[in-house]
């Protein structure tokens, strides 16, 4: 299995052919910005993948198991969730979610 950071990256790799998305760092954490707004991170210590969406739909997520509350110093992120596990699937649909939303919420 794949490092977590090279995991991410691979998982990530057909959303950085868009012009639009980059790669970089949120609170040292690698991650991926649309037109420089943060969409999906990776916790480096765990290799668990961290996406923001709304705020409804990361309750969704940890109700029903897939998520949980991403809470980085002890402060919850109410409209980020962190996904144990690497399950392609998952994290892929995931990171394309992410990016739609915030896109979106950026009328974009």
């Amino acid at each position: 299995m794949a490092e977590p950071l090279a995991y991410f990256w691979d998982r990530a790799g057909d959303l950085l052919d868009h012009e639009a998305i980059t790669k970089g760092t949120m609170m040292g954490f690698p991650c991926l910005r649309t037109h420089g707004d943060f969409f999906a991170s990776m916790e480096p210590k765990t290799g668990d993948l961290v996406v923001k969406l709304s705020a409804d739909r990361v309750l969704e997520l940890i109700a029903e198991g897939v998520g949980h509350e991403f809470r980085p110093a002890g402060r919850r992120f109410k409209e980020w969730v962190l996904v144990t596990g690497r399950d392609d699937r998952v994290w892929e649909e995931l990171l394309v979610e992410s990016l739609n939303f915030v896109d979106r919420s950026k009328g974009r």
